[in-house]
This record gives C-alpha cells, structure tokens and sequence, in this order.
C-alpha cells in the first residue's frame, strides 16, 4: 500500500471512473437505503478513489454514486489515493474490512488480482493476510460460475449465498438450477438442499431427472394474512396498472442512473435482450391502450 496521504476534494459525478464496479454487488434495496440517506443526511462518508491513467476511479463508494445520479447531484466527495495496479485493489479489500465483503464479491477480488494483475495464489495470501487455501476456494468459486449465473447475481436475480452453492455444481447443470433457485424463491437452506441432491444424482440423466422434478414442483406458498373477498374485474385491472406504474418508474429510474454499458459486456448483453423483449409488450400495451381510450371517448359522446 502506498502511504502518501490522500487528497479530499469534490469531483463530478461524470469524472468518477466504474473500472472496479464489477467487483461489487449492489442489492436493490442497499441502493434504496444509500438513495434515502443521501437525501435525508447528504454525503456523510467521502468515496474512496485512485488515479488510473489520468482518470479518477471510484475504489469503494459505488451505492453513492448511484444515489447521487437518482438525486440528481453534479458531484460527490472523494477521498484520491495515488496508487495503481493490485494496490487499487487492496485499497478496496481495506476499505470493505469493516463491512465484510461476500464470498463472491471476495472470489471476484481474488480473480482480478489473479488474471488482470498476474499474481499467483501465495502472492495474493500474502496481499490480503488470508491463507493459501483461502485464495484457492475463493479462485475456484469465481472461476466455476458461468457468465450467466454471475450476471443472474450483478442483475438481483439470483443471491450471493445461493450463487456460491450453484457454484459447487458441473458448469451443465448451473443455469437450470439456478433459475429454479430464482423462480420458486428458495431459501439458501433449500437452495443446498437442492444442490447436494443433483450432486448425489448418479449421472448426468440422474442430476437432469432432479432439476425436472425441482421445476415442476409448486413454489413455497407465500404466508397470507386473512382471506380477502376476491376483487372484481374492475378493481384488478386497477390493481395491475398501478403495479406496472410503480416498476415503469422503477426501471426509468434505473435506466437513467447510470449507462447500461457501465454494467459489464455480460451483464449489458442479458439487459439489453430483457429490454427488447420488453419494448415489445410494453408497444402492444400502448396500442391496445390507445383503442381502449378511443372506444371510450366515443361511447361517452354518444352516451345513454
């Protein structure tokens, strides 16, 4: 670590650099708790930051960015450290060693200071004061998820924990589970469960046979409150167009925080088709939407 002390001062929010967010998650409702303090408190807490290539790099401070764009703000407070290369990286493993990082976002870590800054595994033990084993299993971790499986991670689709079970199965059988995993909502309980009864299936039809079963089986019922009297027609469609206002603004909002590039090539590439196949419903609604009002506007005209 360099010891030249770092300097404070106030950057633009278009000149704070994202290289390192891949190394981060950033859960949805974390990104609303940092929006909500942020607005109530302001910027409590400086991001911290180094110089690469003439550029500022945010380090640690990634949720305040993105609070800050929601709000509309020009620029944040930045603590810059003059240091480069895998010293960047430790400059982030320091700043999380209060508020731990997850197993995966420290397997991400290991692997960038494996691949992108060629340290080998004792190296890296040595850098972070963790044994040799210890960067073999976070390595091994990082390396064995698929690129859909960690974007299904970096989208909030999938969690950490349950990724780092997936992670335990053949690469063949990851997305499969996976999806299960996120569509039945499992627990990370459940979620080993499921995982060690495909590792304990026998062979690959064994393990295909597990995951069908797993699909096909109903998702946990949610717990309910007392029975409501069922609503008519009118009230569900009420129901759903205020549902579909409140994500529309959502996603807007999310669109216009940061560039979808900014998410990484294989997170961009699962964005940019899930928006496609959204632009479609969401055109088809608008026609319809359209007739709608219009076949209203004349049955009003003409009226009783």
């Amino acid at each position: 670590m360099d010891h030249v002390a770092p300097t404070v001062a106030a950057i633009e929010l278009e000149h704070l650099g994202e290289r390192l967010s891949p190394l981060r998650l950033r859960p949805p409702e974390a990104l609303r708790e940092m929006e909500r303090s942020l607005s109530r408190h302001g910027q409590l807490v400086a991001v911290v930051c180094h110089r690469q290539a003439g550029s500022v790099e945010i380090v640690d401070g990634f949720k305040r960015l993105i609070g800050a764009r929601a709000l509309g703000w020009s620029a944040l407070r930045a603590e810059i450290h003059e240091v480069t290369g895998p010293a960047a990286k430790l400059l982030l493993w320091h700043s999380n060693a209060r508020q731990e990082l997850s197993d995966l976002e420290e397997a991400w870590l290991v692997r960038a200071l494996y691949r992108e800054d060629r340290l080998n595994q004792p190296q890296i033990a040595q850098l972070v004061g963790r044994h040799k084993s210890w960067v073999c299993r976070r390595l091994v971790l990082a390396e064995g998820l698929t690129s859909n499986v960690e974007s299904d991670v970096r989208l909030g689709l999938l969690s950490a924990t349950a990724a780092r079970e997936v992670g335990r199965l053949p690469r063949g059988n990851q997305e499969k589970v996976a999806q299960v995993i996120a569509r039945r909502g499992l627990t990370t309980r459940q979620a080993t469960r499921l995982v060690d009864q495909v590792l304990a299936a026998a062979d690959e039809e064994a393990r295909g046979a597990v995951i069908a079963a797993a699909e096909r089986t109903s998702p946990p019922p949610a717990v309910r409150g007392p029975r409501r009297v069922p609503v008519t027609p009118g009230e569900a469609i009420i129901a759903d167009a205020a549902a579909l206002s409140l994500r529309a603004a959502r996603l807007q909002t999310r669109l216009l925080e940061r560039p979808v590039a900014s998410l990484g090539p294989e997170v961009e590439r699962v964005v940019v088709e899930r928006l496609g196949e959204l632009h479609g419903v969401v055109e088809a609604l608008c026609r319809t939407l359209t007739h709608v009002g219009a076949v209203s506007v004349a049955n009003t005209a003409v009226g009783p």
